[in-house]
């Protein structure tokens, strides 16, 4: 580590994972369905029911101070990101996997050939598959029978290999312009013409405000093309889809001011001999009297249209066109989420089935009340959703194999995981699941550690209006405190600001509550999939004596919190935290708040606005609203405009402008390659609360960008706030062996 200044700034270290193996061995056990299923419990008021893994009396000692073996390392180590599935020629799963030991590098996997065998790596080490297109990227690799296409990471460029021959180095499809100045995505194989169908980011001319359009890579040509524009003129696009025939191309656009969750436009092109779009028609999104987001086109076998949009009842629901009739019906309507809000590209909600009848069938996962679920239904209107019955209480995307799902997903046992689903001949019952890759799979050791998430419901400062958030106790088979003593509370502050809490198994979180933290993750007004409507605003009369919480709420409540941000999620979370000290569930005297992002924005307003908290952790957060508006990427940069109000009302709800308020001790911690939040903004609520006289610390990690990608960051970013928070609120010494950072006035 090297310290300069004041500041400390985290250098890339010579790591001992350079020379890794090329293959592993393949996780494959069967989960029982019945022994495995723990989804959240819900509670108004709650109670900690934690089963001792130890037969002896637990030893006491002071909350906080308690050794666990789910250290920082195991954290780190554990916190492989899974980028997406795909399934090649001969059936076998494809994955793509961020590596923290390999500095985040992306790396295709693909699956053994026999149960029990070796999952071999595609990518070579050379090489990392990543895109930074709108710079949460996604959508970054494409299989095609025995071809994968993807984006590598350092030059951006488009490369395709082949699966069956991995001695042969990928091949670039894309230009090279010098520097990773061109991004592509959300791709699609067009076999008709042999070429490459892809979203391209052109940030040739201007880094702040590139150019966006579908393009087409041709595959056909020995030497290297620039690719040929098929759609532009929109500020974004997403999900270009061909139909079986590759005669027609149905995509997704929104303009500015518009995130894609507020207004998009679905569009369905016509494809000439020559390959051009020849006549385009609108779908969904331009009737002046409908405000919806239509997201997720795909095309049936049959060459029918379905997509998901939110029109009718403001929830996102499968729907189809009628093409002869220019006509959208639904599919299926339910008060739940069918879709996720569009952060990233390539998203999977959904696939199509077919059995032995030759029934067309659709394969989907929603979100409600907590949960999600995997479901199927037909594809014709008014069908009915069967329900299958998997482990799994919060799934992502779907990948339909042969006779099988492969299905992502987690719950507050599993942590970020793949499952083979494997079902009957009607597609209407489960009749095998096995885990076949897992972010952690060495988790179940440390299960006798592991809190499970109470899902609860706490007032908020708005009268007759609720929000929620998943609740963790302390939990360690070994150690118990006294009974005079409660224990302290870090409260986290999603990101988005428009994301969730989600009561799934994660090491972060059992790294504290492991060592006698109480831990909170909130869903404060305004998170988006998955968190929960207030009764008043969702409810029937005949049904508000109930106490029914609707997640996968709709829009809203996801439009809750446009104009208020910096408000409403303040309120909520320090509600939130005196909820917990008034049921005597933590101490008051040791609330600390934590969050990345636009989580980091709100833990520095609540330090900045509010007496609730006693310390606070900052991960590359928002210090000025305005500065964010005009340094901030293209995909954001009107965002702001409708969650903040106008110039205004950010400078009023920017924590740098009101730094005679903070009190508290605050650490950042901040990557310098962050194009979402620049550095520039820790640095200014760094200055400006060393020189008022408050407790601060601040961390740079050079390498990182937003959200960091590292082990040795992601471990000395969890080590750092818990000695932090120990040394200045906790009152106790940490059971591991940590050297803290200096604090500026502190040390």
């Amino acid at each position: 580590m090297a310290i300069a200044f004041v500041t400390h700034t985290r250098t890339g270290l010579s790591s001992s994972h350079s020379n890794f193996l090329f293959t592993r061995t393949f996780i494959h056990f069967t989960l029982n369905l019945q022994t495995l299923k723990s989804p959240p419990k819900r509670h108004r008021f709650f109670s900690c029911n934690c089963e001792r893994a130890m037969a002896s009396s637990p030893a006491t000692a002071p909350y906080g101070s308690w050794k666990s073996p789910i250290t920082a390392d195991v954290v780190s180590g554990a916190a492989k990101r899974l980028g997406g599935t795909a399934v090649d020629a001969r059936g076998r799963l494809i994955w793509l996997e961020s590596r923290p030991a390999e500095s985040g590098r992306g790396v295709l996997v693909v699956e053994p050939e026999n149960p029990g065998g070796e999952a071999v790596d595609i990518t070579p080490k050379e090489f990392g598959v990543r895109t930074l297109a709108q710079e949460y990227g996604g959508g970054a690799f494409t299989v095609s029978g025995d071809v994968v296409y993807f984006a590598n990471y350092k030059d951006q460029r488009l490369y395709k290999q082949s699966i069956s021959s991995l001695d042969v180095p990928p091949i670039p499809l894309t230009p090279s312009y010098g520097g990773p100045v061109v991004s592509y995505a959300d791709g699609v194989f067009d076999a008709r013409y042999n070429r490459f169908v892809s979203v391209r980011e052109d940030r040739r001319e201007s880094s702040q405000n590139p150019s966006t359009a579908i393009v087409s890579i041709a595959l056909d040509s020995k030497d290297v093309q620039e690719p040929q524009v098929l759609v532009g003129g929109s500020d974004f696009y997403a999900f270009p889809r061909l139909d079986p025939k590759s005669e027609r191309i149905a995509w997704i656009q929104w303009s500015h001011p518009n995130m894609p969750w507020d207004k998009s436009e679905l569009w369905v092109g016509y494809i000439s001999e020559n390959g051009e779009i020849y006549k385009r028609v609108c779908v969904a999104g331009n009737d002046p009297s409908l405000v919806e987001s239509p997201t997720e086109p795909k095309w049936s076998p049959d060459g029918d249209l379905f997509f998901i949009t939110d029109r009718e009842n403001g929830f996102w629901n499968l729907h189809k066109w009628i093409e002869a009739e220019n006509k959208v019906l639904p599919l299926y309507s339910l008060d739940a989420e069918f879709a996720r809000p569009l952060w990233i590209f390539g998203m999977n909600s959904y696939e199509f089935l077919q059995t032995d009848t030759q029934k067309n069938l659709i394969a989907c996962s929603y979100r409600q009340q907590g949960k999600s679920y995997l479901g199927i239904i037909d594809n014709v209107q008014g069908s009915k959703l069967t329900l299958l019955d998997i482990p799994f209480t919060d799934i992502d995307n779907i990948t339909s194999g042969n006779d099988y799902l492969y299905v992502e997903g987690a719950s507050s046992v599993h942590p970020s995981s793949v499952a083979k689903v494997t079902l009957d001949n009607e597609k209407s019952k489960v009749v095998d699941f096995n885990i076949v890759w897992s972010s952690s799979p060495d988790t179940l050791k440390y299960s006798a550690y592991f809190s499970k998430p109470e899902l609860i419901e706490f007032p908020t400062e708005v009268p007759g209006q609720n929000a929620y958030a998943y609740f963790y106790p302390p939990t360690n088979p070994i150690y118990q405190a006294s009974q005079e003593e409660k224990p302290p509370l870090l409260l986290k502050s999603h990101g988005g600001p428009t994301a969730e809490a989600r009561g799934i198994l994660n090491l972060s979180i059992q790294y504290w509550t492991s060592r006698g933290w109480a831990f909170v993750d909130v869903n404060y007004g305004g998170s988006t999939v998955g968190t929960a409507c207030s009764l008043a605003e969702k409810m029937k009369p005949n049904l508000s004596d109930y106490n029914i919480i609707l997640e996968g709420y709709g829009r809203e409540y996801r439009d809750r919190l446009l104009g208020r941000w910096g408000i409403v999620d303040v309120n909520d979370c320090c509600s939130c935290a005196m909820y917990l000290v008034n049921n005597g569930k933590v101490d008051g005297e040791r609330l600390c708040i934590t969050g990345g992002s636009a989580g980091g924005y709100t833990t520095l307003a609540a330090l900045a606005f509010k007496e609730t908290f006693k310390a606070g952790a900052s991960l590359y957060g928002v210090a000025d609203v305005n500065m964010l508006r005009a340094e901030t990427h293209k995909f954001e940069s009107h965002y702001i405009d409708r969650l903040g109000g106008g110039e205004k009302e950010c400078y009023e709800r920017s924590p740098i402008n009101h730094v005679d308020k903070f009190s508290c001790p605050i650490i950042l911690f901040q990557g310098l390659e962050d194009k979402v939040v620049p550095p520039e903004q820790a640095r200014k609520i760094y200055q400006a609360l060393k020189e008022k006289g408050v407790p601060v610390a601040l961390v740079e990690y050079e390498g990182e960008q937003h959200g960091f990608r590292k082990a040795e960051n992601i471990k000395f970013t969890l080590e750092q706030q818990m000695v932090f928070f120990a040394r200045l609120v906790g009152h106790f010494n940490v059971a591991d062996d940590i050297t803290p950072i200096k604090i500026d006035n502190y040390d």
